[in-house]
C-alpha cells in the first residue's frame, strides 16, 4: 500500500511548478525526504533553489493545499538548506524538461562553471 501511495503522492508533487523556473518540484529535486506516516499524514523534507527564495512560503503550502485536495493527505513540510540545492539535484526528467524549456543542459553547464 506504501508504495502505490507514495506513486501518487509523487504525482501530484510533479503538478505543483516552481513558477520561475516552470519545472515541477519532485523534478527539480527539491524534496530530499518524503516519509508516509499513514494513509492520511506525510512529513516531506523540501528546499528551495535558492534559501533567498520568494517563493518560500507559497511552495509549501502549494504541495499542502493539493495533497490535501488530491489525496486528502495532511503534510508536515519541513524547509531545510543543508545539502544546498545544485541542479545535480534534479531527475533525468527535469533535466529534460530544462534543456527543452531552455535551450541548455543545466546539469553540464553547472558542472563546467562550478565543479
Amino acid at each position: 500500500m506504501s508504495e502505490e501511495l507514495r506513486k501518487k503522492i509523487i504525482e501530484v508533487l510533479e503538478t505543483i511548478a516552481d513558477p520561475e523556473i516552470g519545472i515541477d518540484v519532485w523534478n527539480l529535486g527539491m524534496i530530499y525526504g518524503l516519509e508516509i506516516i499513514d494513509e492520511k499524514h506525510v512529513k516531506i523534507k523540501m528546499t528551495l533553489t535558492t534559501p533567498f527564495c520568494p517563493l518560500t512560503n507559497i511552495l509549501p503550502i502549494m504541495i499542502k493545499d493539493q495533497l490535501k485536495k488530491q489525496l486528502d493527505i495532511d503534510a508536515d513540510i519541513e524547509l531545510v538548506f543543508e545539502p544546498p540545492w545544485t541542479p545535480e539535484k534534479m531527475t533525468e526528467k527535469g533535466r529534460r524538461m530544462f534543456m527543452e524549456r531552455y535551450g541548455y543542459d543545466i546539469v553540464e553547464e553547472w558542472k563546467r562553471r562550478y565543479a
